[in-house]
């Protein structure tokens, strides 16, 4: 298995870096959280076809680059350092891996290299995004319609063509749904960088792109590792950026990082973001390898959930009364951590579903 990064990972980090740098500072994050599109298209097409970023897990065959796994955690990890506002997570990675993993070929053929060059923006449409095993029971698919309602569904109101997890009565399935044939009601959300709809289905027409037996679970693990590292990345810049600050600061006659008791406060933000970020590395590596406890991306998801908003809501403390206010930075940041605490499972539902998988492993072992 492989342990840490690579040196053309290394390289290929840097280059995500200096383009998520200079891309999407504050100020750009700011105008496009307050826009109705929520991303700048002209980013968008650069992030595509100048350094192919939507197509790095997907197979060479169906446009993609071929990597996997570990470099798509690079690129979600420095997109959460840099707040990046876009459809990235919602077409690439949900809509991505749902039809890599689920869709009939002609349908991979189709989708998967408009998705890959971003000329298509495809979103995921689950009826559930906090609980795996209840998606499919919201929105269901009889004779080629569909009905139901999505509460939640991720920049689907900039999507060129929607991925719907409907249930029937052989089990999950896929379908494609033309955005105009549904009711895509934008929502006020918390964390404005990442626009939120509602979709509802009225017997609209869909068409079917995979049979029964859309693995789930697989998906769950796939997302919530991409997220894991996305939260690692936002929680790295505010504990950095809450560090140059407590050097700054200066409060009876001394920089307030001098005080031992914020000192002690740093040092166990630090363990925490280590371990969590070791801890959702290790999730890329399994779903990358196939090697290592399948448990991986829930326990991953739990950590990272934690320390991001562990680390968010110290930053604004350790600004004082700054901390608070609309023109500082950190509330951004703090509202990605708490959204995402939720986003694909809370912390208490990876953990009892980390449970659930140890128990089975142990009963399989068990009998053999």
């Amino acid at each position: 298995m492989q342990v840490g990064f690579t040196e053309d990972q290394l390289q290929f980090r840097d280059v995500v870096s200096r383009f998520l740098k200079d891309k999407s500072p504050p100020t750009a994050v700011r105008a496009l959280m307050d826009s109705e599109q929520g991303y700048d298209s002209e980013v968008w097409q650069q992030l595509s076809q100048e350094i192919g970023l939507l197509g790095v897990h997907l197979p060479e065959a169906y446009g993609g680059f071929g990597f996997g796994p570990i470099e798509l955690g690079v690129i979600a990890q420095e997109m959460g350092r840099y707040l990046f506002c876009g459809p990235y997570f919602a077409s690439a990675v949900m809509a991505g891996y749902a039809v890599l993993n689920s869709a009939n070929e002609e349908a991979k053929e189709r989708l998967l290299p408009e998705i890959a060059a971003g000329t298509k923006i495809a979103a995921l449409v689950l009826d559930d995004l906090s609980d795996a095993a209840t998606v499919g029971t919201g929105i269901s698919a009889s004779g080629g319609r569909l009905n139901g309602t999505a509460g939640i569904v991720v920049d689907a109101h900039v999507a060129d063509t929607l991925i719907v997890v409907a249930g029937t009565p052989e089990g999950l399935s896929l379908y494609e749904v033309a955005p105009a044939l549904a009711s895509v009601t934008p929502l006020d959300a918390i964390d404005p960088t990442r626009k939120l709809s509602r979709v509802t289905f009225n017997g609209c027409a869909g068409e079917r792109i995979a049979g029964a037996g859309v693995d789930i679970d697989l998906l769950w693990d796939q997302m919530s590792t991409v997220l894991a590292h996305e939260m690692i990345g936002g929680a790295e810049r505010l504990f950095e950026t809450t560090i140059e600050y407590m050097k700054m600061r200066v409060q009876f006659g001394r920089q307030i990082g001098s005080f031992q008791s914020l000192k002690h406060r740093c040092a166990d933000l630090l363990l925490e973001l280590e371990l969590a970020k070791a801890m959702t590395h290790e999730a890329g590596r399994f779903m990358a390898s196939g090697e290592g406890d399948a448990y991986s991306p829930n326990m991953a998801k739990a950590m990272a959930s934690d320390a991001y908003l562990g680390v968010a809501k110290q930053a604004i403390q350790l600004r004082g009364g700054i901390g608070f206010t609309w023109e500082e930075d950190t509330h951004l940041w703090f509202k990605r951590a708490k959204a995402s605490e939720m986003f694909l499972g809370s912390p208490n539902w990876h953990r009892e579903r980390m449970m659930q998988r140890m128990e089975a492993d142990a009963v399989r072992a068990a009998n053999g």
